[in-house]
């Protein structure tokens, strides 16, 4: 579908294609309204494909007294789960007690005592320090009085936004990426009467009529709905991570643990086959339209935790394959330390226009059954009750013979990750590409099957979001490129110089944005 082709009107216009925006416009077709999602980038090319990977039910918000925020996570941490296996995990962290720092014993016993309540079930255990170098080896033993295991969640974040986008379409949505909204167009009496769209690309101009916008642009909100709270606006904060080959960095395990220095909680993960460690939390100063990166002093922070935790892993900056940074979207009075800002998100409503940003990915669902429940005076076609107990996802249907090949994991992830989709994934994809890529979970047939219908406009959009070759495999998978080429050249109408283009115009934003295995790639923030 490209902006030709969109209908003249919309019941809802959402702006903004990262989990926020998606989780509405899933809602909003659920519903049963006539939908349009527009992204002026590519889909989840925001935070959303840049997070810590990780549906959390936030622990660490108890401390600040948080519990409506905790106890809400918890419950849509729980529903995830349960609706999309294979997408959403379980994920065992261990964290380690020290009698000289940290939080002790008690305190971090009775907090996931409370966590544990809020899932109806006790979620943790305590090992003595014996049990738990047994299971971490590794870690630092000076002071170690023990440790804990509970269970959170983990996803992949792009994949999530996708499938979200991929069955609100299913079911009647429209949604197109690279398409801004040069501006909202309003009646005599000051509502909401259309939206003025332009691909940011093709330069296509077309107006839809809506009597509501949905503002879900994360830390862009405020240039559509400037803060209606004297004094508060949008306080965009990085959180940045470094990623390892698993060969580097050998820790089986999610470890959470407290940075030396200022005490804030940091952790190690697995993931997809790679090793996950993260996150800062310092003010963005850059520019928001372009790629957000990781600072050399970001780098130095997170190195400077792991070895203070990990002293025998003497890993560098030359050991990691990228680095990954997300913006957050923060309503602040700009008073507190980054790590203080609440993570609550807001709705905002201006005759017609509902501004949705803040909170957090774990939450997207509550935000958008929020969201649309500002949006009923403006919607006629919304209906009084809105199904809030529905799945998030629909439910796969069963295939009972699978390629030998493809073990009940993959085929599980695969699920998880395309939806009804997955079937088509597999079906006459040749036993070769069936084999996962070295050093991955990813298939090989992934990559033509979302370049062919995923609205693939560039390289990036392939290898950083439909599938993750770009932050999973050295170099950004530089020494697959020739097979990744003649895998797409089928599925994407490019002639050799847009390949070429494309592929010079990837590396360098590679190097630049994720790269450290290129000198001076980092630079000072």
């Amino acid at each position: 579908m490209e902006l030709k082709d969109l209908d003249n009107n919309y019941d809802l216009v959402v702006i903004g294609g990262g989990v926020t925006g998606a989780g509405v416009f899933r809602e909003a077709v659920r519903s049963g309204l006539k939908t349009l999602l527009v992204e002026k980038k590519d889909f989840a090319w925001g935070t959303s494909s840049r997070s810590s990977k990780m549906v959390h039910g936030g622990l660490r918000y108890l401390k600040e007294g948080k519990f409506l925020l905790t106890r809400t996570s918890v419950k849509e941490r729980e529903r995830l789960l349960n609706d999309a296996p294979g997408l959403i995990e379980p994920l065992e962290i261990l964290v380690p007690v020290y009698s000289d720092h940290g939080p002790g014993k008690r305190a971090l016993e009775i907090g996931l005592s409370i966590y544990g309540l809020m899932a109806h079930e006790k979620q943790h255990s305590y090992l003595n320090s014996k049990l738990f170098q047994s299971v971490l080896p590794d870690i630092r033993t000076e002071n170690l009085v023990g440790g804990f295991r509970f269970w959170d969640a983990k996803v992949d974040d792009a994949r999530l936004v996708l499938r979200l986008i991929e069955e609100a379409c299913a079911a009647g949505g429209a949604a197109l990426n690279y398409t801004e909204v040069e501006g909202i167009l309003r009646n005599a009496a000051g509502l909401v009467a259309g939206v003025a769209l332009k691909d940011t690309e093709t330069h296509a101009a077309k107006e839809v009529q809506t009597s509501a916008v949905v503002n879900a642009t994360g830390v862009w909100a405020e240039k559509l709905h400037p803060s209606p709270k004297q004094n508060y606006h949008l306080r965009p904060l990085r959180g940045s991570h470094l990623i390892f080959p698993f060969s580097a960095l050998p820790i089986p395990h999610t470890v959470s643990f407290f940075h030396p220095t200022d005490k804030r909680p940091i952790f190690i993960s697995p993931w997809e086959g790679v090793i996950l460690l993260g996150t800062t939390d310092i003010d963005h100063k850059q520019d928001l339209d372009q790629e957000p990166s990781t600072s050399e002093t970001e780098a130095e922070y997170l190195l400077e935790g792991l070895h203070a935790f990990f002293p025998s892993m003497r890993v560098g900056l030359g050991d990691c394959m990228a680095g990954l940074a997300g913006v957050r979207p923060v309503l602040s009075a700009g008073k507190l330390s980054p790590s203080k800002e609440s993570r609550e998100n807001v709705v905002w409503v201006q005759e017609g226009l509902i501004t949705v940003t803040g909170g957090k990915l774990t939450t997207f669902r509550k935000m958008a059954v929020d969201t649309l429940k500002a949006a009923r005076p403006y919607i006629p076609n919304l209906a009084e009750t809105i199904e809030e107990d529905q799945p998030v996802f629909e439910p796969i249907p069963e295939i009972k013979v699978l390629p030998e090949s493809l073990s009940p994991f993959v085929w599980r992830r695969l699920c998880g990750r395309y939806g009804h989709a997955a079937g088509e994934l597999i079906t006459g994809a040749p036993s070769a590409d069936l084999e996962i890529i070295p050093g991955t979970e990813t298939l090989w047939a992934e990559i033509p099957f979302t370049a062919g219908r995923e609205k693939i406009r560039h390289l990036a959009d392939l290898l950083l979001r439909r599938v993750r070759v770009g932050i999973l495999t050295p170099e950004g998978g530089r020494a697959h490129m020739e097979r990744i080429h003649n895998m797409c050249a089928p599925v994407l109408a490019w002639d050799d110089r847009r390949w070429e283009a494309e592929i010079k115009a990837y590396f360098e934003l590679h190097r630049t944005a994720h790269g450290f295995y290129s000198k001076g790639s980092a630079g000072k923030d």
